[in-house]
């Protein structure tokens, strides 16, 4: 199963995208998060993972590259895409650059592009969860990792949070 956050400020161009991305991968499992706020999307990456993450560029509260920056802090792994219809080179460098955004999706979008670049993305976020996992098989074979610290790491990766417990003096579990 893929999981993809959507987030534009306008509810259309949300159901437009999601309902392109259905019908471009209708034999793949995909779980499709729309937001039209920032502030909820930014909420509910803090505690599901996602494989993409898809923002416009233009809202009113904060713009896409400031939104894709705290992506990339809280899910490092998911694969950050920009949705705009300014095609402003400052504003894709600064996309780049500030965020490393993998691609940068023009509105109104061409649905072949869309799909090229959800599986490039897909390739990409395939690839480099693929190599983290080597990587971290490798340091618990040299001894620089435990294999319940690859564990902890893994659980992190695919439910944010999880591993962070609050404990109470007695030893019992702490709810927010």
């Amino acid at each position: 199963m893929r999981r993809i956050l959507l987030l534009d400020d306008e509810q259309n161009v949300l159901q437009a995208l999601q309902r392109s991305l259905r019908q471009i991968f209708k034999d793949i499992d995909l779980k499709i998060e729309l937001f039209a706020s920032p502030e909820m999307a930014i909420q509910r990456l803090s505690e599901t993972a996602f494989d993409f993450v898809i923002s416009d560029y233009h809202m009113p509260s904060m713009n896409g590259v400031d939104f894709l920056r705290i992506t990339k802090e809280l899910q490092p792994n998911a694969v950050r895409m920009m949705l705009s219809a300014s095609a402003d080179f400052n504003t894709i460098i600064g996309a780049i650059n500030e965020a490393e955004v993998f691609r940068y999706i023009a509105k109104p979008w061409n649905i072949d592009e869309l799909k090229d670049a959800i599986q490039l993305a897909g390739n990409r976020r395939d690839q480099v969860l693929e190599d983290k996992r080597l990587a971290d098989e490798l340091r618990v074979q040299r001894g620089e990792m435990t294999p319940q610290e690859q564990e902890a790491k893994r659980l992190e990766e695919a439910d944010p949070g999880i591993t962070k417990v609050q404990w109470g003096p007695d030893g019992s579990v702490l709810l927010d």
